[in-house]
Order: structure tokens, then C-alpha cells, then sequence
């Protein structure tokens, strides 16, 4: 058996200040998204996605692994969006199992309408107060923290 790592003070602090940081700002872009649009902070996302998608559109499987979703609360969180008319299931063309969310049109002029007030959040709590260089920092080590946990 092994003898526990357990963390300093300097790691420790880290390890609190990610939490807590990471916990309050999710909380207010759910709260920020929720009043915009009725949105939650996966449904915005899966709308950015889709946006950025050759003809607004991706399959299923390769949306669930952008959004860090297992395939049923993809699916339930398509499903929401499908009743407020913002997106669209189809089948794929080359496979006929495949299925594709498709962003509408309802969903791209929303998204326009709610996407400026989500960055004033973004940036208000997070980008603005970073230098460049603690930014560059910031996402490189979470770049290796997201390769650990993705192998």
C-alpha cells in the first residue's frame, strides 16, 4: 500500500481557489443564461456548437464528447432544446443510424440575441481580470489537466 499524497498548503490553496472560482462562475452564467433566454449552461453550449458546425449541424456522438455529456443527458438536453424550436433532429445521410442535431434558424437568432450578455459574464469575472500571460498560463495547464482526463 501506498502513503497518501496528501496536498501542501500551496496546493491545497490552488485546489480551493479552483473550486470555488469554478462553482461561482458557473453560477452566475447559469443565472445570466437563465434570464436571457431560459437556457441552461449545456443548452448554450450545445447551440455554440452547433453554430460553429459545417451547416450548423454534427452528429450526435461527436456532440455528446464537445460538451463533456454522456449520450442520454445529450439527449435530454436536445430534446429541451427541440420544444423551444431552437434545434433539430435528423438522420444522417450517410448513415442511417447516425443521428444529427441540426441548429434552426429560431436557434442561431437566438443565440445572437444571448451570446453578447453571456461574454460581459465571461469576461467581467474571468478573462478580464487575467493578464495575457496568467491567460496563456491558465490554459495550457488546464489543456493537460483535460488531456489526463479524456485518455
Amino acid at each position: 500500500m501506498t502513503d497518501t499524497r496528501w496536498l501542501d498548503e500551496t496546493e491545497m490553496a490552488a485546489w480551493r481557489a479552483f473550486l470555488s472560482t469554478s462553482h461561482l462562475l458557473e453560477r452566475r452564467i447559469e443565472e445570466q443564461l437563465k434570464a436571457a433566454a431560459g437556457l441552461t449552461h449545456a443548452q448554450y453550449e450545445i447551440l455554440v456548437r452547433l453554430s460553429g458546425a459545417p451547416g450548423r449541424q454534427m452528429r450526435m456522438t461527436e456532440l455528446a464528447r464537445g460538451v463533456v455529456a454522456s449520450k442520454s443527458a445529450l439527449t435530454y438536453q436536445i430534446t429541451q432544446l427541440e420544444k423551444a424550436g431552437l434545434v433539430e433532429r435528423t438522420t444522417c445521410p450517410s448513415d442511417d443510424r447516425g443521428v444529427l442535431a441540426v441548429l434552426t434558424e429560431t436557434g442561431m437568432r437566438c443565440l445572437e440575441q444571448i451570446a453578447p450578455g453571456h461574454l460581459e459574464v465571461v469576461r467581467r469575472y474571468l478573462i478580464d481580470r487575467l493578464t495575457r500571460e496568467e491567460l496563456e498560463v491558465l490554459t495550457a495547464a488546464m489543456r493537460r489537466t483535460e488531456e489526463a482526463l479524456r485518455a
